[in-house]
């Protein structure tokens, strides 16, 4: 049966309506965008029991706590509202008046356009509830990139963002996948971007976190999710911000594990080109969800997720970080990085798909202008490719970016790219290394 989609008043009042529901809203950053939608809608002394905003730093830390970091839009802040604010419900609202109510926090910290325009939009959101009265508490929260280039669509956007969420806590939370596909209701298209998304408690209990992430690349909401050692998924920036990050390119469906030797080889290179510290340095697995070698789009709501995920969770327990991506080409992989602000990349990469993009017969027209695309988006920000050659079993011959065919529109770009050490094959291989690949 397909899903009811209601507008965002239609949302709020019908929470307002619920007399079970009843909870507070305290914001960071853009204004009382969430709580806004829901005095409007009408009833709302039925669900607010209080609402808030502290904006100054002083009144922030004295309410909630200092931040270690100095970095208040932040999943560690977030957490800190939840905890207090949920805390308070239940220190302050007791007796017969509130005894069959289902109590909520909601809290968001978000850092919207400034005027110069010269930041970065972004923001967490969550919320703490019960399904039943006295019930044990759960929890939803989710990381926002705002993409909307004026600060008041901005605002609106986290205000139906907001109305959302709660709703789907209270409505959808039996079914995950619903209750993701619910955050985006009202959205418009392009306006916000969800790359990390996290739940917890009884409601949950068959809910898998690597699986949600997962889908939310399939629906669009991000182009990759990150892991680390222990299965956790992480947001972006905040786990590679200045780092030295080595990748290996996988592909989903390979049905061999990843040639660590290969990786261990271009792990070594990667510290000794680029003068990297071992305790500065971040090794990640990439699992592809499209083809490398195409720029067809795959339907990904047909890729077995659940598959996906044991893979991923398998790789975290080699103490790999994981990254699963929908990236089909080397540049793009580098232009999502280059958002987190790493210090430096490598990529470990078959050359099977250098020879690919350095092929103008693979292209259609206007090659020589996708390539040039190609280049800049993957170079420009201190990326290496480290290239691991493979077994051309037709000619029982070691394909390496030496005897690699380019076409011919390609060899003086990828000359360049040679000598000036952008691309390098991994060197000391063995043979069996070569037949493993």
């Amino acid at each position: 049966m397909e899903r009811e989609i209601l507008d965002t008043k239609r949302k709020a009042l019908k929470i307002n309506l619920d007399s079970k529901i009843y909870g507070t809203f305290a914001e960071i950053g853009a204004g009382q965008e969430v709580a806004r939608n829901f005095f409007t809608a009408g009833a709302a002394s039925g669900t607010v029991a209080k609402t808030m905003s502290a904006y100054d730093m002083t009144f922030s830390d004295a309410i909630y706590g200092v931040e270690e970091s100095g970095r208040y839009v932040s999943q560690s802040r977030l957490q800190k509202m939840l905890n207090h604010e949920f805390e308070l419900l239940n220190q302050r609202l007791l007796g017969d008046k509130y005894c069959d109510k289902t109590f909520f926090a909601f809290a968001n910290t978000v850092t919207t356009l400034n005027y110069s325009k010269t930041n970065d939009p972004h923001g967490w959101v969550g919320i703490r509830f019960q399904t039943e009265p006295h019930g044990e508490v759960n929890e939803i929260f989710f990381h926002v990139k705002l993409l909307d280039t004026d600060a008041n669509l901005q605002n609106n956007v986290l205000g139906i963002i907001g109305v959302n969420l709660v709703y789907a806590a209270f409505h959808h939370h039996q079914n995950p996948k619903e209750m993701i596909e619910s955050l985006a209701d009202n959205l418009t298209v392009g306006s916000v971007e969800i790359d990390l998304i996290s739940v917890n408690g009884p409601a949950f209990k068959d809910s898998n976190n690597i699986l949600l992430n997962l889908y939310l690349i399939v629906k669009d909401f991000s182009s990759a999710a990150i892991f680390d050692a222990q299965g956790k998924q992480q947001q972006a920036k905040d786990f590679l911000y200045k780092k030295d990050i080595m990748i290996l390119r996988t592909k989903f469906g390979q049905k061999s594990l990843p040639n660590f030797s290969m990786l261990n080889k271009a792990v070594a290179q990667f510290e000794k080109v680029g003068s990297v510290e071992k305790n500065n340095l971040s090794v990640m697995i990439e699992i592809l969800l499209s083809n490398v070698l195409s720029d067809k789009d795959e339907n990904l709501e047909e890729i077995d997720l659940e598959s996906v995920a044991a893979r991923a969770l398998e790789m975290c327990k080699t103490g790999n970080l994981v990254i699963v991506s929908n990236f089909a080409r080397h540049n793009k992989l580098a232009k999502y990085l280059e958002g987190s602000k790493p210090k430096s990349v490598g990529i470990s990469t078959n050359i099977n798909n250098l020879k690919f993009v350095f092929n103008s017969s693979n292209f259609g027209e206007n090659y020589s202008s996708q390539l040039l695309a190609y280049v800049s988006d993957t170079f420009s920000k201190n990326v290496k490719l480290f290239a691991y050659p493979f077994l051309d079993k037709k000619t029982n011959t070691v394909i390496t970016t030496k005897n690699m065919p380019v076409t011919k529109e390609a060899k003086p770009l990828f000359d360049f790219l040679i000598v000036n050490g952008y691309i390098s094959d991994i060197e000391d291989y063995s043979d069996v290394d070569v037949k493993t690949v």
